[in-house]
C-alpha cells in the first residue's frame, strides 16, 4: 500500500468498506474523495454503506487514484478467500514455477513439441469448460517443462509461439479468474513476451500484446494499455486471424470506456463486429489461435461497455440479442450470466432476476462469481432486502460461498 497507511482491511470483505476504511485511515473528507473521483458524495456515502454496489472498473481505479493506493488494494479478496481449496495453494505454485523461468531455472522435463501442445490443448479444454481446478493443477509443472524445453532448443519455431499462447489463454487467465495478484499477471503475460519477441512474427507478437494489455487493464494501467495498443502491428485479417484482431480491437474500445474517453469506444467495436459478421462464431476447428471470437463475443463486450457507462438498460437489450449456449466456451456463458446479474440488479424491480442471473453463472462457473470482486459487490448490495422465500434463501447461500457478510458469524466493522 502507497504512502505507509495501515488498516487491517480482513475484515472488510467488499470494495466499498475497503474504500470507507483507507479513507478513514488517510483522513480524506468524503466530499473531497467523491469530488476528485468525478462522483457525487450521495454516490460514494451509498458506496461505503454497501447501497451501491462499485462494479465499474473506471469509478475504482479512479478512488484508488485518490486515495493514493494500487486498485488491487481495493479488489483483493479478503482472507481467508472464498471458495478456496486448492486455489491459494495452486497460485504459490504457479508463482514459484514462473519465478523458476525468470532465474533461468525452470527444473522441467525437455519433450517433445507434439507433447506440449497436446498437454496445452488439454488444459485449454479444461478452462473452456470451466474445469477451473483441474487446469491450475496442471499448470505448474506445464510452465516448467514449456520453458525447459525452450532452454534445450527444441523445435523453437513451433514451441515459441505455443508457449506466448499458453501465458496469455492459460496462465494468465487462470490468474485472472483465481483472483490472483495483478503483479503475477503481468508477470505471465511477460513470459508471453519474451517468447513473442524471440518467435518474432506479428501474429504471436498480437497474442502478446493482447495478454499484456489486459494485465494493464486489471492494475488500472489505462494509459499503458492505451499506448501498447496504439503501437501494436496487426496482423493482415485472415480467418485464421480475425479473432486475435476482433479481440484487440474490442480491447481498444473497453479501455477508452475505462479511460473515460467516450468518443473513442464506438469506432473499434464497429470494426470488430464487421469481422465476427463476415467470419461467423467461432468453433473448435476454426479457432486457431484460442480466442473464440465471433458475435457472441461482440454481445458480450457490448453488454460490458454498457454496464461501465451505466447504462444497465441497454445491457439487458443487447443481452436480449445474445445467445449464450452458442458460443463453445463455458466460460463465456458464465460471463453472460454474470454481465445480466450486474445489469439487472441495477434496475428497480429486478433483483430476483439479478439472484437467479448470478445463480445461473455459479452453476457453469462457481469462481467467475465467488472470487471476483466486482460481482462479490453486487451480491453483497442484494443482501438486505433478502427475504425469507426461495430466493431469499438462495442469496444467502450464494453470499456464504462466497465470503460475504451476513453470514452467520460474522461481525461487522464499524
Amino acid at each position: 500500500m502507497r504512502n505507509g497507511a495501515s488498516v487491517d482491511l480482513d475484515d472488510a470483505r467488499t470494495i466499498g468498506r475497503r474504500v470507507r476504511q483507507i479513507r478513514k485511515s488517510r483522513r480524506k473528507p468524503l466530499p473531497v474523495v467523491a469530488g476528485l473521483a468525478g462522483m457525487s458524495k450521495s454516490k460514494l456515502d451509498r458506496i461505503e454503506r454497501g447501497e451501491v454496489a462499485l462494479d465499474k472498473l473506471s469509478d475504482i481505479v479512479a478512488l484508488a487514484d485518490v486515495l493514493q493506493i494500487a486498485p488491487s488494494e481495493l479488489m483483493r479478496l479478503p482472507v481467508p478467500a472464498p471458495a478456496n481449496g486448492d486455489t491459494d495453494s495452486t497460485i504459490e505454485a504457479v508463482r514459484r514455477a514462473m519465478e523458476a523461468v525468470d532465474q533461468g531455472l525452470p527444473g522441467g522435463l525437455v519433450l517433445p513439441v507434439d507433447v506440449l501442445a497436446d498437454r496445452v490443448d488439454q488444459v485449454y479444454e479444461m478452462r473452456r469448460q470451466c474445469q477451473f481446478r483441474q487446469a491450475g493443477a496442471a499448470l505448474p509443472s506445464l510452465i516448467r517443462d514449456l520453458h525447459t524445453s525452450i532452454a534445450a532448443g527444441r523445435d523453437l519455431t513451433t514451441l515459441l509461439p505455443l508457449t506466448a499462447m499458453a501465458h496469455v489463454h492459460l496462465t494468465h487467465m487462470w490468474l485472472r479468474d483465481a483472483g490472483a495478484p495483478p503483479d503475477l499477471r503481468r508477470q505471465a503475460v511477460a513470459l508471453a513476451r519474451t517468447a513473442a519477441r524471440e518467435h518474432g512474427e506479428v501474429t504471436t507478437l498480437a497474442i502478446a500484446t493482447y495478454g499484456t494489455v489486459y494485465a494493464l487493464i486489471g492494475s488500472g494501467m489505462f494509459d499503458l494499455a492505451r499506448a501498447k495498443l496504439d503501437s501494436l502491428t496487426l496482423p493482415a485479417v485472415t480467418r485464421g486471424t480475425a479473432g486475435v484482431v476482433g479481440e484487440l480491437m474490442m480491447a481498444h474500445s473497453l479501455v477508452a470506456a475505462f479511460d473515460r474517453r467516450p468518443g473513442d469506444v464506438a469506432a473499434p467495436m464497429e470494426t470488430a463486429a464487421e469481422l465476427a459478421g463476415r467470419f461467423g462464431e467461432a468453433t473448435r476447428t476454426h479457432d486457431e489461435f484460442g480466442f473464440a471470437f465471433g458475435p457472441t463475443a461482440v454481445g458480450l463486450y457490448r453488454m460490458d461497455l454498457a454496464l461501465e457507462a451505466n447504462e444497465p438498460d441497454r445491457a439487458l437489450s443487447i443481452a436480449a440479442d445474445v445467445h449464450p449456449e452458442q458460443h463453445p466456451w463455458a466460460t463465456r456463458q458464465a460471463a453472460y450470466w454474470v454481465h445480466c446479474g450486474r445489469a439487472l440488479a441495477r434496475v428497480r424491480g429486478r433483483r430476483d432476476e439479478a439472484v437467479m442471473a448470478f445463480h445461473r453463472a455459479e452453476t457453469i462457473s462457481p469462481h467467475h462469481v465467488h472470487r471476483n470482486p466486482m460481482v462479490r459487490d453486487v451480491i453483497a448490495t442484494l443482501l438486505p432486502g433478502a427475504r425469507g422465500d426461495a430466493i431469499g434463501k438462495e442469496l444467502r447461500r450464494m453470499a456464504h460461498r462466497a465470503g460475504l457478510p451476513g453470514w452467520p458469524g460474522w461481525t461487522a466493522v464499524p
